[in-house]
């Protein structure tokens, strides 16, 4: 049996990338699958190349209004959320020197503030055996030169994790975090051979992340294969924080 089949997931920033590829999975697992994206072309082509009744929703993460709505269309649809994914995200270079309030502003606002009010929106359609997952980086432990606003977000989202596991267990609902190093994403396909050939060098399996890899660790643990794991943080990195 397919290990999501009937259950309601819902992933915030699903239209691309990681976020994507755990919306496919998802679907593929018997799973109904709502994803968003601030843009509604996004969202539309998204959905329509997952198939199996996917629906795309516009809604722009960093907005608890938006969120508020997104929960909504899908409550009216099924009723609940079984399986919530907060994976939208941003990630800009900028040394301190250079920093600017709008550069810090931005970064919170999806990445940590986006998160916060997306899971508050969508707390009241979850019941006991939901389960949340939270799309933190290995960078949220690290330091990497230019992208300290980044990886300050990331290190907010594990500690989140970790306070809303102890939150919402008594509720049966359980939080964990999946941290992806470097991903093959569209995005990341950009990078100039040079750039990518020393992000690469560091990492032990010799090679980035898949987005379909990201996407079996995020399945484990919305599933219930991981029904005694919370608050946990699985590393999907080839060994790059771990060696």
């Amino acid at each position: 049996m397919a290990q999501m089949n009937n259950k309601v997931a819902l992933v915030v920033g699903g239209a691309k990338g990681i976020g994507l590829a755990i919306a496919e999975r998802l679907s593929v697992e018997g799973a109904n699958v709502f994803i968003t994206s601030r843009r509604s072309e996004d969202a539309e082509k998204a959905a329509n190349g997952i198939g199996n009744g996917a629906v795309g929703i516009t809604a722009d993460a960093s907005s608890p209004d938006d969120m508020l709505r997104a929960v909504e269309k899908v409550r009216a649809a099924h009723g609940r959320i079984d399986a919530l994914v907060l994976n939208a995200g941003l990630s800009e270079p900028s040394q301190i020197t250079d920093m600017t309030p709008e550069h810090f502003d931005r970064h919170f606002d999806v990445n940590v503030r986006g998160m916060v009010f997306g899971l508050q929106a969508a707390l009241p359609g979850m019941k006991e055996g939901g389960s949340i997952v939270l799309i933190g980086s290995v960078a949220g432990s690290s330091g990497y030169s230019s992208y300290g606003t980044y990886c300050a977000t990331k290190a907010a989202v594990r500690s989140y994790g970790r306070t809303w596991a102890a939150e919402l267990a008594p509720k049966g609902i359980r939080v964990n975090v999946v941290a992806p190093g470097p991903t093959d994403t569209e995005m990341m396909a950009a990078v100039a051979d040079d750039t990518r050939a020393a992000i690469v060098a560091p990492i032990p399996m010799g090679r980035m992340a898949r987005p379909s890899e990201v996407a079996s660790a995020a399945l484990f643990l919305l599933s219930d294969d991981a029904s005694y794991i919370a608050g946990a943080e699985l590393c999907v990195d080839g060994g790059l924080r771990q060696v």
